[in-house]
């Protein structure tokens, strides 16, 4: 049997495992090690797992995760995060859609906060959407600004799918963060331009909220402005001496979940309910993300055994003659349909020992792509039929909003953010500028 249907065989028997409902790393992990054993016998396929477990536990940036996770969750399970919105709906309740521009500016600080898109779904789903719906704004278009919003955590730094590609890829996890943050607030700019016009053209879209709603005194005011940006604070007080070079990118993570911590101390909302499902959640994703890097770690290395990359490569190259940029949007086009029924972490692991390899062999930028495949996944989430994004927002929605209304609601935004990933394609210095000017 040639390398070339062993490789392809593997792939087949992973995605037959995922479609029988089986967990990401166990699927792919079991289909790494059955691989191993049988092409090089009990030693090469128990070597293969131990050594990609040491590897694993020796990644000294993987101790971000937990760091990072963990502030997440007690900026939101205190209930800080609240703040933020209240502080949006005084500050912008006067503008038309402003409630909804401000609900753009929560789930960007929300990212900034956890790296996790689904963390900015739920607080956007139990906050921001029913004061949203309750002060009259347009239950598609808000629907559609949760889940666009959403989206933004799997971009935005601290993101944690970003570390994921940086151990497969092997790319330092800084410089992919600061390539993250331009695209990212470009693409939350674009999504503020497109509320305000659209509500500018129809009023009845975002109305105004009441005066009286609005008419606080100056000092409860400013008050109110200081609680809402005291994540916004933390969030700086982590990454400019990581930046600067003041710190390691571990040690700055650190000073997040502490600064995390002390805040919710501070405001006196640290419970032990909140500390016991903060750590137990950290817990839970942490192990889940790295059981799943050393799944992706095993297949990767069988796949490497195989030479299965240079064989596809000269697939597309040589034998269909295909040019190294049509072979980059047929790959965007493939997480596009993947993401319809997988998320984030299992379609980077499933295609990462292939694409990966190929675009680097391809003459791309590797801190690019990775980008790049982010925003394609932010695109594939909000993608009908089987969005992952849209059956999470059902869940989570109130019952006046159906199925129909949600896949009609991210029409725009969907749009929107394909041509933010246009012109990141066009312009790769939109994500390169600041890792340059940065690490030089």
């Amino acid at each position: 049997m040639s390398y070339e249907l062993i490789a392809l065989l593997m792939f087949a028997s992973m995605m037959l495992l995922l479609f029988t409902g089986q967990r990401v790393f166990g699927a792919i992990g079991f289909v790494a090690v059955i691989a191993a054993l049988a092409l090089w016998g009990d030693k090469g396929g128990f070597d293969i797992a131990f050594s990609q477990t040491i590897k694993l536990m020796r990644w000294y940036p993987l101790l971000t995760v937990p760091m990072f996770v963990f502030m997440g969750y007690i900026l939101s399970e205190s209930r800080i995060a609240d703040d933020l919105y209240r502080m949006f709906h005084v500050w912008m309740g006067g503008v038309r859609g402003g409630l909804a521009i401000g609900t753009i500016g929560l789930m960007v600080l929300v990212s900034a906060m956890n790296g996790l898109s689904v963390a900015g779904m739920a607080i956007g789903a139990t906050i921001a959407l029913p004061e949203l719906l309750r002060r009259g704004y347009d239950k598609r278009m808000v629907t559609g600004v949760v889940q666009a919003g959403s989206s933004l955590g799997i971009l935005v730094p601290p993101s944690v799918v970003l570390v994921l590609y940086a151990m497969i890829a092997r790319q330092p996890v800084g410089q992919l963060w600061l390539a993250g943050v331009v695209p990212g607030l470009m693409m939350a700019a674009l999504f503020v331009i497109y509320i305000a016009v659209r509500c500018r053209i129809n009023p009845s879209l975002g109305p105004v909220i009441s005066e009286q709603e609005r008419d606080l005194a100056a000092g409860e005011k400013y008050k109110l402005l200081f609680s809402g940006l005291l994540p916004l604070g933390i969030f700086f007080a982590m990454m400019i001496p990581f930046i600067n070079g003041w710190t390691s990118l571990v040690e700055s993570s650190a000073v997040g979940a502490i600064a995390a911590f002390l805040a919710a101390c501070i405001q006196r909302r640290m419970t032990w309910q909140v500390f016991e499902t903060s750590l137990k959640n950290t817990l839970g994703i942490t192990c889940m993300f790295m059981w799943i890097i050393l799944a992706a770690l095993a297949f990767g290395a069988v796949f490497d055994g195989l030479s299965a990359v240079k064989a596809i490569e000269s697939l597309f190259t040589e034998r269909l003659g295909l040019s190294p940029w049509v072979i980059l949007i047929l790959m965007q086009l493939s997480f596009i349909v993947m993401g319809t029924f997988l998320d984030d972490t299992a379609m980077l692991v499933i295609v990462a020992p292939l694409y990966i390899p190929l675009v680097g062999e391809l003459g791309f930028d590797l801190i690019w792509y990775g980008v790049l495949y982010t925003i394609t996944t932010q695109v594939a989430y909000m993608t009908p039929p089987f969005g992952y994004n849209l059956f999470l927002m059902r869940a989570m929605s109130p019952p006046e909003i159906s199925l129909a209304d949600i896949y009609r609601s991210i029409i725009p935004f969907v749009i929107v953010m394909v041509f933010a990933l246009v012109l990141v394609m066009v312009f790769p210095q939109i994500a390169l500028w600041l890792p340059q000017l940065v690490y030089g």
